[in-house]
């Protein structure tokens, strides 16, 4: 389910990048929880694998994503020190 605290009928916003980075990175955090709190075997079926192990990596490098992203949107301190 997605909700979008900033989207009224009025006023349809959509969210701003930082909003949906923020969201990504939620939505993808509890399907990591729901994955390792119930994990599953990885199969093949008709030809086809699937890997649990190789999807919850790529939900890990969704969440560093999002955070990268993140991390070059808030504000920062640069802190310097002249010498002499």
């Amino acid at each position: 389910m997605i909700a979008y605290s900033k989207l009224t009928r009025q006023d349809e916003t959509m969210p701003t990048d930082v909003e949906q980075l923020r969201l990504i990175r939620a939505q993808t955090l509890a399907l990591i929880v729901e994955m390792t709190a119930r994990p599953k075997p990885s199969y093949d079926l008709d030809g086809q694998t699937v890997s649990w192990g190789d999807y919850l990596a790529k939900l890990r490098a969704t969440v560093d994503w999002c955070e990268r992203n993140l991390a070059g949107e808030e504000p920062f301190e640069i802190h310097t020190r002249g010498l002499t």
